[in-house]
């Protein structure tokens, strides 16, 4: 006997990268950044250890950070919203727009936590197959959704979508549209200027990626008040702690530190491209921190397996059979790669 609602029965939750514990692994599987997090965050983190806030309640609307968020984007606090991480952000978002047999339309390959969250909420996705060249389908700008979705840059292909075109869905679209913008800073624009002419329009970030913090899981949206106050609705009362307020505050108070640490990962990016397709591999163009890497009509899964073996993780999914999406470490991290890989096709092992 079941205690659930049948309709969570038939559901397959989202599964996360590997994420092993013991330090033996080069973890290039969960698009982590390599380089640890601005120094004034370890020293926040200790200054306010002995401050005995513990016991108390943090701020229900992160008002500090929120503060902060304003002075870097450039938006004021009461069009921002934080969450615990954004993937807490993408689950109210769901929540407060979909129902029952209500529809969410996205273009596909893309992050698969979006189908569940449909699932959860009884509601219909649909998937819209990227047109050529992973440039926007047509068919999303008329689809009759309740919620539309888009992320850019698109994870797990790494492919990015102009700020003319996320335009021209907006301009096709009635429905509230999420950019989810988690890997933005490592492209070239962004679609933070749409948000003022576009009372629908919500785009969505995180610190994990670019600001090295998904050990503490915060994640803003920036919308118009009146988006804000309606998701306000759903958000949980405390749901960012005390620690990663303090934490996200101090990283965002070092932008400088961020960037060189992106400028650092996109050469990375472009240099390890070049010699993935040097051993034959076909790499998608990529403006996030990580890159996809496929052999079409071929079954990727004993790359991946033997990169495991040689204690180098990447992800391997088993809806996309002839891709493997690397993440960008340092450079000796995808140097030791492609050492490993060469060696594999050199040998014929499998």
């Amino acid at each position: 006997m079941s205690y659930f609602r049948k309709h969570l029965e038939l559901i397959a939750g989202y599964q996360p990268g590997e994420q092993p514990q013991d330090g033996q692994f080069i973890k290039l599987n969960t698009n982590e950044n390599p380089y640890p997090p601005s120094p004034l965050v370890i020293e926040t983190l200790m200054e306010n250890l002995n401050k005995h806030r513990l016991s108390w309640y943090p701020s229900p609307l992160c008002d500090e950070l929120r503060e902060r968020v304003s002075a870097v984007y450039g938006y004021p606090p009461d069009w921002i919203l934080v969450g615990n991480g954004s993937d807490e952000l993408l689950s109210i978002i769901f929540r407060a727009f979909l129902g029952k047999d209500d529809r969410v339309s996205y273009p596909y390959p893309t992050y698969t936590l979006y189908r569940v969250l449909a699932l959860l909420q009884e509601a219909n996705y649909e998937e819209i197959p990227f047109e050529k060249e992973y440039s926007l389908p047509k068919k999303i700008l008329t689809s009759q959704a309740q919620l539309k979705v888009v992320c850019n840059p698109n994870s797990p292909t790494g492919t990015f979508l102009s700020t003319p075109v996320i335009d021209n869905l907006l301009k096709s679209s009635s429905c509230p549209i999420v950019v989810d913008e988690a890997y933005v800073d490592f492209a070239r624009e962004n679609a933070l200027s749409l948000i003022k002419e576009y009372p629908h329009l919500i785009v969505l970030r995180t610190l994990s990626k670019s600001y090295s913090l998904a050990g503490i899981r915060v994640g803003f949206l920036i919308a118009h008040p009146e988006m804000i106050r309606g998701l306000l609705k759903v958000k949980d009362s405390y749901n960012v702690s005390w620690f990663s307020q303090k934490a996200a505050t101090a990283a965002l108070q070092d932008h400088h530190y961020m960037m060189n640490n992106v400028e650092k990962i996109k050469r990375t990016r472009r240099e390890f491209s070049q010699a993935m397709s040097r051993l034959g591999y076909s790499v998608l163009p990529s403006e996030a921190n990580f890159v996809m890497v496929q052999r079409p009509g071929d079954n990727l899964e004993s790359e991946y397996l033997y990169l495991k073996k040689n204690h180098i993780l990447v992800r391997y999914f088993s809806e996309w059979p002839d891709s493997l999406r690397i993440s960008i470490g340092t450079d000796s991290n995808m140097q030791l790669l492609i050492q490993v890989l060469s060696a594999m096709l050199k040998d014929g092992k499998k």
